[in-house]
């Protein structure tokens, strides 16, 4: 949305802008350990503002329901293995044996839900010409 990076790393390294957010139940969060992050930041405000970046230069937004079970499904083979405890941060799949980080699993699941939403036509804002003044 205008940045070359949306992160860079103290390694230098650089982390592309997101493609695709997953919805979150903020106000769950708020009731939990990371209470004080997750107001600060203001979801809200800042999901707000990445929707109008995008109608503003024509790119597509799309939001992944917080109920899709990103963390459940094996992101090789599609197989669905079920909740875990959230103190499982590896897995491995039931089906084809792959091994997940939890949290590099959910982020590949939610990418392609995204690109689905979007070759669904059911984006929150579609690509359009935008008109500048």
């Amino acid at each position: 949305m205008g940045l070359s990076a949306f992160a860079v790393l103290s390694d230098g390294r650089k982390i592309d802008s997101p493609r695709f957010l997953r919805d979150l139940a903020v106000s769950g969060l708020g009731r939990t350990r990371l209470a004080k992050s997750v107001h600060d930041a203001g979801w809200s405000a800042f999901v707000g503002m990445l929707e109008y970046k995008a109608v503003k230069h024509g790119r597509t937004f799309a939001k992944v329901d917080r109920a899709f079970p990103s963390s459940q499904i094996c992101s090789a083979c599609g197989f669905r293995d079920g909740p875990k405890p959230l103190n499982i941060r590896q897995w491995a799949c039931g089906a084809c044996g792959t091994v997940h980080d939890r949290d590099h699993n959910a982020a590949r699941n939610v990418l392609f839900e995204g690109r689905r939403i979007v070759a669904a036509g059911r984006a929150e804002t579609l690509k359009t010409p935008v008109e500048r003044r």
